[in-house]
């Protein structure tokens, strides 16, 4: 098992991956959020590297999860639905940890959709798009039935309406328009936030009373701040609507029609009780509420983590973990009149990313500016515990800006794909008379500039620099023609390169396989033999 050394000791090499799911970048405190959310993860991130322009590869969760847990471009791996398979035949970040000896522990969920060709028929994983990625083992499985936390809260003396999220449901009624500011029937300490990180706590407690200073791979994956948006005392009440920045977007009616048709099909009812007609119905006032809520989830779930942060200090592996704390993707939360997670709006898609790699301090309090993507995380990890990444990866360790430097050649924009197709009831397909394979946009998005490519319907330009809102299409102004053609071009030589990969630098010769890995930059000029990794 790999070892690092650390002050006075030598150390094993634990992970800690965390993700809370459907939280957007610029509700954390330290990314400039008015309220104090996030004072746990603050601090963490002023003892880390705190990733400040980092996005996901992809929505919803199971297709965003796919891209981070195998570090490949949803192109790639193909599971762009909830419910569309994974194929079995890539490896992924368990697989490979458990080839350096480490039994990857899961406690929540991965969403992972198996793939058919490898189960016997009937197979309950078929029915489900809430499977467990292989190669974890499912310390503490907690899907959308919640039955062990249920079950514990029946335990405590709770009702318990039934399975699924029929629990979170307020007290009481509440005034039409802020329905999530009564608490959930159910005290702070019990919630499955508190919950569940109570049970990975007691899972390290008892590794190491057990294994003493075996190391440990641990991904916990909780569910907050996704809705149902309902909070327990005092966490529905903790920020006053007031304090919450207005809502992006909402100038103006929808002109795209993939927005037209979205704004008429969102229902409150999918984001909290009692909501009433469509999340587009909203107003500013409702919203705030929203927010306000949110941020309270969001709360809760920094308080759990600062205790699951201590509990790390307490059996002394704080500094023999790498720490990546991060989400699967963000969340519109009223910007351009939009719920949930879809589309091409950063809302959606920039989301936070903080590593603290005790075996390099010299990265400690930087905030990194550099564009990094979910495809990252995977071969960071893996360079921690030193496995070299798979050659399926598309993306590229962070132990450059982690080592406190600043690398040549790092990408000038980021990407990202969202499909829209619907195999069971065709409903976009029959909404714009497009066959499936034609219900998906890509996204190239750079500093100043946003093109959101659609395979079927019109394309967007976006002027970040003077619109960061992404309120004006500018792709036909004739004035604009030249940078639109620019970000196309250089969209297909993206995916010219990120096509899958994994055998494409392998060369069989007389002397054997011989094989390149996958790079940013080229080598130098003359010298073809040589490799510029990044």
């Amino acid at each position: 098992m790999p070892e690092i050394e650390a002050p006075g000791e030598t150390a094993s090499r634990n992970v800690l991956l965390i993700t809370a799911d459907q939280w957007r970048w610029d509700f954390c405190s330290a990314s400039g959020f008015p309220c104090p959310t996030t004072p746990n993860i603050d601090r963490l991130a002023a003892d880390a590297t705190r990733f400040d322009s980092h996005f996901a590869n992809s929505t919803p969760c199971g297709p965003s999860r796919a891209c981070l847990l195998t570090g490949m471009y949803a192109h790639n791996h193909r599971s762009v639905l909830n419910g569309t398979p994974l194929d079995g035949n890539f490896t992924n970040l368990a697989l490979e940890a458990r080839k350096r000896g480490y039994v990857p522990k899961l406690f929540g969920y991965t969403d992972t959709s198996a793939d058919p060709r490898h189960r016997a028929e009937g197979d309950p994983a078929l029915f489900t798009y809430q499977g467990v990625l292989p190669g974890f083992d499912p310390a503490c499985l907690l899907i959308e039935d919640n039955l062990p936390w249920l079950s514990f809260l029946e335990e405590q003396g709770y009702d318990v309406p039934g399975p699924g999220y029929a629990i979170f449901r307020p007290l009481q009624a509440d005034e039409e328009a802020a329905p999530t500011r009564q608490p959930a029937p159910y005290r702070a300490e019990h919630s499955d936030t508190a919950w569940l990180v109570d049970q990975c706590i007691d899972h390290l407690r008892r590794s190491q009373d057990q294994d003493g200073a075996e190391p440990f791979f641990v991904h916990l994956s909780l569910l907050r701040p996704h809705p149902p948006w309902i909070a327990a005392e005092p966490y529905n009440t903790l920020f006053d609507p007031a304090d919450m920045p207005a809502a992006r977007g909402r100038g103006k009616a929808a002109a795209h029609p993939f927005l037209r048709w979205q704004s008429g099909r969102i229902r409150q009812t999918s984001y909290f009780a009692g909501g009433q007609g469509l999340a587009a119905d909203l107003d500013d006032h409702a919203i705030a509420h929203l927010r306000a809520t949110y941020a309270g989830l969001l709360r809760e779930v920094d308080d759990n983590l600062g205790r699951l942060f201590q509990a790390l200090r307490d059996i002394g592996r704080y500094d023999e973990t790498l720490i990546v704390l991060t989400s699967d993707h963000g969340e519109q939360i009223g910007d351009h009149f939009l719920l949930g997670k879809l589309g091409f709006f950063d809302a959606s898609y920039r989301i936070p990313l903080i590593i603290r790699d005790p075996g390099r301090p010299t990265g400690h309090g930087r905030t990194i500016d550099a564009f990094t993507e979910s495809v990252d995380v995977m071969p960071t990890i893996l360079d921690w515990i030193g496995q070299p990444a798979p050659g399926q990866c598309d993306g590229f360790g962070l132990a450059p800006w982690l080592d406190g430097g600043d690398p040549d050649g790092w990408r000038e924009a980021v990407h990202w794909s969202f499909d829209f197709r619907d195999p069971q009831n065709q409903e976009a397909e029959a909404q714009f008379g497009l066959p499936s394979d034609a219900c998906t946009a890509t996204v190239r998005r750079e500093r100043d500039w946003k093109y959101v490519h659609f395979a079927g319907l019109p394309p967007l330009l976006f002027d970040l620099a003077n619109d960061p809102a992404e309120t004006t299409d500018l792709s036909g102004d004739p004035a604009r023609h030249g940078q639109r053609l620019a970000m196309a071009e250089a969209m297909l030589a993206w995916r010219q390169r990120k096509g899958y990969g994994a055998l494409a630098n392998t060369l069989l010769t007389e002397d054997g396989p011989i094989e390149r890995e996958r790079t940013l930059t080229g080598p130098p000029r003359g010298d073809a033999g040589q490799s510029v990794t990044v």
